[in-house]
């Protein structure tokens, strides 16, 4: 049998080239290949990164007698490609046909491709990836965001002179409607998050034009799209659905640009058809705090299937956490102050340490301001979102650059953390998205807040829990707030102490 012999080859050899540190290779690998047998679908988290579980699923992938997609994000790719998959080929001596492609051909065994094409694909028919194909999707913590992109439809400054183009007898009509929507956009209060909600006003201007053009059939293809999802919404609305789409306009204040988007406010109703197309194995490191995942399938319209969820090596992939409990909470005046203080101290600890230390902060003004303190301190060596982090550098950002970057960067000693990743109701995005939990009468922080932030904070410490590294959680409410038990559970195993010990910070610990 496959699972057999996929477990007695990866057993030699992780042997000679090393397991890595991570003791659930060979359940995982038994496990994919039965996938792959049996076709039928799985989804597994792993609690871990990339490039300690990946030869689980690549053993079976290569030593089955099948037809594999790898569904994998592109920085992901060439390191499959040019180092694992050679290494396992090699000691194997095999010579499967393995490419990266965004098209399934003729005599493929092997198809390493993008998640933008494989859901692009699935979700437009496109027909470039035959179905029944067994595929493997990784890294799928990003799997909701990634179809809302493919989901969402915008309108850049260069589709309207398209639309412009093809259509000179409404030249008027087109013109007068963008410079009254550029006029409405640029009334708006700046923001942030330089993105907004569309109001009534504006919306009654767009579908003016966008109505007038349909009727004469005038639309190009991206405002064609646009307007059957904004249609389909004035429909939802006069029948009470409770799927109403996003609108919103982001902008570019410098260059009086806008870009107008529309979206599904939640992807389930379009991925759950997909779902059913191919034998799937799903992975990724943190998908749900339950190793049936029931909020992760939920929201991405997965049907029943085999879930597992793998427990961390408690000797080997534990944290440091420090976690003041006498800290002012984030809406309080003297959080600012009192934070910069700890960054200033914790990274003085860290000055001989041979590894970078990063400070999250979410607040743009009050990252700019650790910044500036600690470059007066320390110079050059602060860096303020920047990939030229230096062993011994500081890097100064948000969650979202630190979770696009970490696997790019040298693994941090010390990981300092402002406030927890809770998006914030300030975005008009995050406050459409509640509303629509809300129409539907379901738990919106339960459901849609606190998951992300889960999430998001475990993604964050992989680095860090693979090399014992220390946390700093200066966000107090995990301690006075009903869900800071749940927070702190994702954080285990730890080592959790409320004061700074000088000792973790020596060179030879």
């Amino acid at each position: 049998m496959i699972e057999v012999e996929v477990h007695s080859c990866l057993k030699d050899f992780l042997r000679e080239q090393g397991n890595r540190g991570w003791p659930h290779h060979l359940t995982m690998a038994r496990l994919v290949a039965r996938t792959l047998r049996l076709g039928r679908s799985a989804l597994m988290q792993t609690g871990s990164s990339i490039h300690k579980y990946c030869p689980s699923y690549l053993m079976p992938a290569l030593l089955g007698d099948w037809s594999v997609i790898i569904v994998v994000p592109e920085l992901k790719q060439a390191h499959l490609i040019n180092q694992e998959i050679p290494s396992l080929q090699k000691w194997l001596g095999i010579t499967k046909k393995v490419r990266i492609g965004e098209q399934w051909q003729t005599g493929d065994q092997l198809l390493i491709t993008s998640p933008q094409a494989w859901i692009s694909d699935r979700l437009n028919q496109e027909q470039r990836f035959p179905r029944n194909i067994p595929t493997i999707i990784d890294r799928a913590d990003d799997l909701e965001e990634w179809a809302m992109e493919q989901l969402t439809i915008s309108l850049e400054p260069s589709d309207w002179d398209n639309l412009l183009q093809a259509n000179p007898q409404d030249a008027e009509l087109i013109r007068n409607g963008r410079v009254k929507l550029t006029k409405a956009i640029f009334a708006h209060p700046i923001n942030p998050y330089e993105c907004y909600l569309l109001e009534q006003p504006e919306r009654d201007i767009l579908r003016y034009i966008l109505d007038k053009l349909a009727k004469e059939k005038a639309l190009t293809h991206k405002f064609a799209q646009f307007w059957h999802l904004l249609a389909s919404n004035r429909y939802a609305c006069s029948v009470k659905s409770q799927l109403n789409p996003l609108l919103w306009v982001s902008r570019q204040s410098s260059k009086g640009f806008f870009t107008l988007h529309i979206a599904p406010a939640e992807v389930a109703t379009a991925l759950n058809p997909i779902w059913h197309q191919q034998p799937l194995v799903i992975i990724g490191s943190f998908l749900d705090r339950e190793s049936q995942a029931p909020v992760y399938r939920e929201k991405l319209g997965l049907p029943e299937m085999l879930c597992l969820q793998y427990a961390p090596n408690r000797q080997q992939e534990y944290i440091r956490l420090y976690l003041p409990e006498r800290f002012p909470l984030p809406n309080n005046p003297q959080f600012r102050a009192a934070f910069i203080e700890q960054a200033r101290i914790l990274v003085g600890f860290s000055r001989n340490i041979e590894q970078p230390v990063v400070i999250l902060v979410e607040d743009v003004p009050l990252r700019a301001q650790v910044a500036s303190v600690l470059a007066s301190q320390i110079g050059s060596k602060v860096q303020v979102d920047s990939t030229e982090v230096t062993d011994r550098g500081i890097l100064v950002t948000g969650w979202r650059f630190w979770k696009q970057h970490q696997d790019q960067l040298p693994i941090p000693k010390l990981l300092i953390i402002a406030t927890l990743p809770l998006p914030s109701l300030e975005n008009p995005l995050v406050a459409s998205r509640v509303a629509h939990f809300k129409r539907r009468r379901q738990d919106w922080f339960r459901l849609y807040l606190l998951p992300t932030a889960l999430n998001v904070i475990q993604q964050a410490i992989v680095p860090l829990r693979e090399s014992q590294g220390i946390v700093a959680l200066l966000d107090n409410r995990v301690n006075f707030r009903s869900y800071g038990k749940t927070i702190l559970s994702v954080l285990e195993p730890c080592a959790r102490i409320n004061y700074i010990d000088p000792t973790w910070f020596l060179n030879n610990d």
